[in-house]
């Protein structure tokens, strides 16, 4: 799952994006609101985390930009700009959430993690495909009850494909899933990490969770009757 943070401040933003790298996310970042306003137009994220006080253009702006053109994309501001008219303003301009600095990551997390599920539109806490589960909260796998074992970016396969389980999964969406735009990788990349998702499946419990290759068209993920 692919998000954008949006954050000059050079030791924070890598501070931040270890934390959510380590929670199995892809971070993209941007330090200005320029580079961000671009990022937005040609990109698609699950989530922006949005500082307000940026070179270029402010926070502000680039929310405002973002909604005037129909964009429903999840925004959590983060800023230390946290007094009443500031935190009004954003959630006015279509904001979802708003953390003010100095705030604890585990806070930071849980409110991505409670952003992302609402966008899903999981009400549920647990996804299931077959004896595959994907608790959306912890954002931890188990097959058969047993934690599955996957590296960064075959959990970002895998949750992909759980999220929407029995339909297609166009190869290119994968990669958007997985990889940001600073990697040096390109589209057949994907195939690697399918093969390796494949062989802990089969290696757990062989043919009963599989991933289907659909020629010209992607992958899907089903269980066997």
């Amino acid at each position: 799952m692919r998000i954008l943070l949006v954050e000059d401040h050079v030791e924070l933003s890598r501070w931040i994006s270890k934390a959510l790298q380590d929670a199995h996310l892809t971070v993209e970042c941007a330090n200005n609101g320029d580079d961000a306003d671009s990022l937005l137009l040609t990109q698609e994220y699950a989530l922006v985390i949005l500082d307000l006080t940026l070179p270029k253009m402010d926070g502000l702006d680039v929310l405002k930009r973002l909604r005037a053109r129909g964009s429903r994309t999840p925004v959590l501001i983060l800023t230390a700009r946290g007094g009443l008219n500031d935190r009004v303003n954003g959630l006015n301009l279509g904001a979802d959430d708003y953390l003010a600095k100095p705030f604890e990551l585990v806070e930071l997390e849980a409110r991505v993690k409670a952003l992302l599920r609402r966008a899903q539109g999981n009400e549920a806490v647990t996804i299931q495909c077959g004896a595959l589960s994907f608790d959306t909260v912890s954002r931890m796998f188990t097959y058969g009850g047993a934690m599955l074992a996957l590296t960064p970016r075959e959990h970002a396969v895998l949750e992909t494909l759980i999220t929407r389980a029995g339909r297609t999964v166009a190869k290119e969406k994968l990669f958007q899933e997985v990889f940001s735009l600073d990697d040096n990788a390109n589209v057949d990349a994907i195939e690697i990490y399918i093969h390796r998702v494949r062989k802990k499946l089969d290696a757990v419990d062989e043919g009963r969770v599989s991933i289907t290759t659909l020629r010209g068209l992607g992958y899907l993920l089903q269980a066997a009757g």
